[in-house]
């Protein structure tokens, strides 16, 4: 499986990290060695002083498809989630800087939190509501009806690259209130009324 993440979906956390609004999703990956294992904490890597939570709503592929038409993509996944998306922002404005591939600041291993699947038919995807709460406080709050691009559409856009397997996770992009994590803290995901994942960092 692979796990394909969004970035610069939400116009809000575009502004605060004062990116320039792509004319396209921007798109990278990371490997499965990046998920965290379940019930496990997350451990600030050595090599960075500056690591941000970023939560996302994820999609789950469930079937083979490529160049998928964006009216067809909703036959594609069944399942929504929610997780983070780590960030070494010190190693990546490093990177941007010199022009460089992000993989060291967005692929290392425990940088991608998959928590818990639900139904999607249990949620309005234009409308969908999220949190992240860090030491029980809201520190990031999006809805995708706020997406640049929605989840059909992703799918469709993806799909033109790679083959979609099942397995395969969408991170579709972060709201704004980005921010760095210490030891200690003790992150929280909510989507609508669930809670998709609850993760102790080290």
């Amino acid at each position: 499986m692979k796990i394909i993440c969004i970035g610069r979906n939400y116009a809000k956390h575009i502004e605060e990290l004062q990116n320039e609004r792509p004319e396209h999703p921007v798109v990278f990956l990371k490997p499965d060695s990046a998920i965290l294992p379940k019930k496990m904490p997350f451990f600030i890597p050595p090599f960075s002083t500056e690591i941000h939570y970023e939560v996302e709503v994820l999609v789950k592929i469930n079937k083979v498809g490529k160049h998928i038409a964006k009216k067809f993509a909703h036959k594609y996944y069944d399942e929504i989630g929610l997780g983070i998306d780590f960030t070494a922002r010190d190693v990546q404005q490093q990177c941007k800087q010199k022009g460089l591939p992000w993989e060291k600041a967005k692929a290392f291993d425990g940088s991608a939190v998959v928590g818990d699947f639900y139904p999607k038919g249990n949620f309005n995807l234009e409308n969908l509501s999220f949190q992240l709460l860090k030491n029980d406080l809201i520190v990031q709050e999006g809805n995708t009806n706020a997406m640049l691009w929605k989840i059909d559409e992703l799918i469709s856009y993806v799909s033109q690259f790679f083959t979609l397997k099942k397995g395969d996770i969408i991170f579709t992009g972060t709201p704004a209130g980005v921010g760095r994590v210490e030891q200690n803290d003790v992150l929280t995901g909510k989507l609508e009324d669930e809670k998709p994942f609850e993760i102790k960092i080290k």
